[in-house]
């Protein structure tokens, strides 16, 4: 799967790292068989570097610089490897996604409660 289609690395490279946590996030990467959940709002000039919020499902998400080359390399096991949601959206800044991560332990566990935030206004 193409992590970040052209349209996709526009919006990331539009975004200035300096001011990540008050971007919206532009793309959900997974693992499709474990743990491992990236929200990225920003790309770097090298087309490598993404800033955004990493979920290991070690109960520390943190906000910081992750690669796309190496995401792209992983292989997650049956021959899969890291994964883009296409239906991921949402109109939340990345520093009220952490907020709520600290809250409820996860990215997807923040996910349905912005998700309700979000419907509910």
């Amino acid at each position: 799967m193409i992590l970040l289609t052209p349209e996709i690395r526009a919006q990331l490279g539009a975004n200035d790292p300096e001011h990540g946590l008050e971007h919206v996030p532009v793309v959900k990467l997974f693992n499709p068989l474990g743990p491992g959940v990236w929200l990225a709002t920003c790309l770097e000039p090298d087309g490598d570097t993404l800033w955004g919020i990493a979920d290991l499902d070690m109960d520390c998400a943190e906000y910081g610089p992750f690669s796309l080359i190496e995401l792209q390399q992983l292989d997650v096991g049956l021959g899969l490897g890291i994964e883009r949601d296409i239906l991921f959206e949402t109109h939340t800044r990345l520093r009220a996604w952490l907020e709520v991560i600290d809250e409820v332990g996860g990215i997807r566990a923040a996910e349905s409660v912005i998700a309700r935030f979000e419907r509910e206004g």
